[in-house]
């Protein structure tokens, strides 16, 4: 059969442990490219030619899900199609994973020769096992210096058995590989000379997709794009029957909707591209143009014997937030789209692709409650509306409760800390006044003066909880978490103990005004800012917080003093970037974001205004 040819495999893993750059060292070795041919699209921090988003490659993260294709033929002779699908590892981006599962017949499992399973190798590797995927295990970085491949193998092992794997799955095939460098070897302590075992394996272990050609037509939608040219575009994997262009379909929607459509073009991916043919049959995954309205999770069934596929299901968000119209008196000097309107319709496009992501209406009609997996998966929507020239204010992130047996229950997320040992004790102290339990501590091995700690913490307890772990370990901590489940409320987490400085004036700064305003704390601001009355230009070195005037200048008189205004003592700002400053907000702040600038407000602009909402609030 044709799809005897055919291998669906899905690469997973924890953040930064290598799924993207092995993906990159497999399209390398394919045979299918020139090496100059890749260098050319290779970029970012890290040189990946799979983080193609400019997001991506300045942060160094894979953030959204993609798929290629190479050839290879094995070592019987039979040549086959290996349709790779390169996934997210940061637990906030959970959706895009859930999502392309579906797609798949089986998981390359990575895994950090040093860090062993991480939060979410956990979650990855659930998922992967609800849909009886079977994992390769790719012990990754063995050249590390500090490797301890044998160890990893054993706790991968023991997360299987911890998460209910049947004895198929928990005899995993194992290959040692070092990504970076491009090779494999079935023996942790040689080098290998190139990626060909995993090739192999994934030819030998991963199997063929389960696909009728003579059933009824039967595709489902994982994914979208959007083109000029064609409208939309559905990006997913034939279960069943055929597929050929100016067909007739049945597009099903996730309510049971059926939509007479046909189709345009077919494109099949090929290499890093795609190539267009004029059929596909069961078993591949190929792309759809033509088709309006479709999305992500519906069937394209046959025209004459419709019948859906089951609906993909994603885990429900757990943090929301206030999205609202920008009504600063900066409003609109940056951005080129600030109405109520347009964000709604950026947020509603969103919606489309992005399956995780939850709109709806505020208390009013400039406000928008966005919900979403964490503080990242929102921070990387802001980002982008940012880039495309919108303007918006945000509130405090909050975490969504739920109501079970009249008790309200909240996001528990399991936290893993990894610090030198003459940092648990800070570490502790700083996540027990957090609500947190601690569930597991132990020496890392091979690790040297390492401890390895689990926490079960609220998600709330983790808002501006990373700044507070550099500053306690001096930077030498590593901390993950991922969500694991809801349990009752864990009574109050400590806030920000620091009041703020708030702009008393309208204009630009100056150092003169700072100067005089050295011992009162660390401003966000610099000489030569625009600030405005209401905005937060500093954290206060008390608790309260306190009105200043950083547009104050220097009256000029007749009396010249040589030098004296270049001893003006100013502090360097503190450059707060996007997610650090969603963290850094109370209540009654809001972070105002602009093409240009990423400002903090008070949600009152006027003093009066806040000290006769302070009154209402004590009564």
């Amino acid at each position: 059969m044709y799809s005897d040819s055919i291998r669906n495999v899905a690469i997973i893993a924890h953040v930064d442990h290598g799924k993207t750059t092995l993906v990159d060292q497999l399209l390398y070795q394919s045979g299918m490219f020139r090496n100059e041919e890749l260098d050319k699209l290779a970029g970012g921090r890290h040189g990946l030619v799979m983080d193609s988003n400019p997001l991506e490659r300045e942060r160094g993260i894979t953030i959204l899900s993609k798929n290629c294709a190479v050839g290879y033929t094995g070592a019987n002779g039979n040549e086959y199609k290996i349709n790779l699908i390169d996934t997210p590892g940061h637990a906030d981006f959970g959706g895009e994973v859930e999502r392309v599962l579906k797609m798949a017949d089986g998981v390359l499992l990575l895994v950090d020769a040093f860090e062993g399973p991480m939060p979410q190798t956990r979650f990855v590797l659930g998922k992967a096992l609800e849909h009886k995927l079977r994992p390769i295990v790719v012990v990754n970085k063995v050249d590390r210096a500090n490797s301890r491949p044998d160890d990893v193998v054993n706790e991968v092992f023991d997360l299987l058995v911890e998460l209910g794997a049947d004895d198929e799955a928990l005899d995993f095939p194992i290959v040692f590989a070092s990504a970076r460098e491009g090779w494999a070897t079935a023996d942790a302590n040689e080098k290998g000379e190139n990626l060909q075992l995993v090739f192999d394996a994934i030819v030998k272990n991963v199997p063929a997709p389960k696909a009728d050609d003579e059933a009824p037509l039967q595709m489902l939608v994982t994914n979208l794009e959007y083109s000029d040219y064609v409208g939309r575009i559905a990006i997913g994997r034939l279960f069943a029957g055929r597929i050929t262009e100016s067909e007739p379909v049945t597009v099903i929607d996730k309510q049971g909707l059926h939509t007479q459509q046909k189709v345009m073009q077919i494109h099949q991916f090929d290499g890093l591209g795609r190539k267009r043919v004029a059929a596909v049959r069961a078993g591949d995954i190929c792309t759809i143009s033509g088709l309006d309205p479709v999305d992500i999770g519906d069937t394209i069934a046959c025209a004459e014997r419709p019948s859906s596929l089951a609906v993909i299901s994603v885990d429900e968000p757990t943090m929301t937030m206030t999205f609202r119209v920008n009504d600063g008196p900066f409003a609109g000097r940056d951005g080129k789209y600030i109405t109520s309107r347009q964000i709604g319709e950026r947020l509603q496009k969103e919606l489309q692709q992005n399956v995780a992501l939850r709109v709806d209406p505020g208390r009013t009609p400039e406000e928008f409650d966005v919900s979403g997996r964490g503080l990242m998966h929102l921070g990387i929507l802001l980002e982008n509306m940012r880039r495309e020239s919108y303007e918006v204010c945000v509130g405090k992130p909050s975490v969504i409760l739920r109501l079970v047996e009249d008790r309200r229950h909240e996001p528990i997320e399991r936290l893993v800390v990894d610090c030198p040992l003459d940092c648990q004790n800070a570490v502790m102290s700083l996540l027990g006044d957090r609500r947190s339990e601690i569930v597991g501590i132990d020496a890392k091995s091979g690790a040297g003066d390492f401890v390895h700690m689990e926490f079960m913490i609220p998600s709330r307890g983790l808002f501006g909880v990373h700044t507070r772990m550099m500053n306690a370990t001096q930077g030498r901590a590593v901390m993950h978490h991922t969500f694991e489940r809801y349990g009752p409320m864990r009574g109050a987490i400590p806030q920000r103990k620091a009041g703020v400085a708030i702009a008393t004036t309208t204009g630009q700064v100056t150092a003169y005004a700072l100067d005089a305003l050295y011992d009162r704390g660390i401003f966000f601001v610099e000489p030569g800012d625009q600030v405005y009355e209401g905005q937060v230009v500093g954290e206060h070195c008390k608790d309260k917080d306190i009105g200043v005037n950083v547009a104050r200048s220097k009256q000029l008189t007749n009396v010249r003093a040589s030098g004296k205004d270049d001893s003006a003592k100013v502090r360097p700002e503190r450059k707060m970037s996007l997610e650090p400053a969603l963290e850094y907000i109370q209540d009654d702040e809001l972070v105002e974001i602009c093409p240009n600038s990423i400002r903090i407000r008070k949600r009152l602009l006027k003093e009066a205004d806040r000290r006769r909402e302070g009154r209402k609030g004590a009564r």
